[in-house]
């Protein structure tokens, strides 16, 4: 089986998680500098092929786009470009943030920890590939 990579797409940097060959366990992989995650994606998709990518759509708690949705689609677009064979879908990434936090402080990082933007950012890009793979498996036993 290929992997399934998500996407926390930021104006700075990108936090990306992904699975394990089999897709059980999703896992925090890495945060890269914004303007170099379309390459590292492609290199990474070289060495261990993916499946599918999920990318996180930030919205407004009403359910609307918020101002970075269309960085995030445009992101998308050229990623698409750049691996044609690889499926994309879009995840609601609302609250991935502060989930990331709670999980950090409920984790007992020290305070100096919780301030790491980036490891705050791969935390939510598997927060979000985590609420996929549930999604998923609700969807297949319906």
């Amino acid at each position: 089986m290929k992997r399934i990579m998500a996407v926390d797409y930021g104006r700075k940097r990108t936090g990306l998680a992904v699975t394990d060959p089999l897709q059980i366990i999703a896992g925090g992989l890495a945060t890269v500098r914004t303007a170099d995650v379309a390459k590292y994606i492609a290199d990474y998709h070289r060495r261990e092929p993916l499946e599918r990518i999920v990318i996180g759509l930030p919205r407004q708690t009403n359910g609307d786009d918020s101002e970075n949705a269309e960085r995030v689609r445009q992101f998308a677009r050229h990623l698409k470009r750049l691996l044609p064979n690889v499926e994309q879908e879009f995840a609601d990434e609302r609250f991935t943030s502060v989930l990331a936090h709670r999980a950090m402080l409920d984790g007992g990082l020290g305070k100096m920890a919780r301030r790491d933007k980036a490891l705050v950012d791969e935390i939510a890009a598997t927060i979000i590939l985590q609420d996929w793979m549930a999604a998923r498996q609700f969807r297949s036993t319906d």
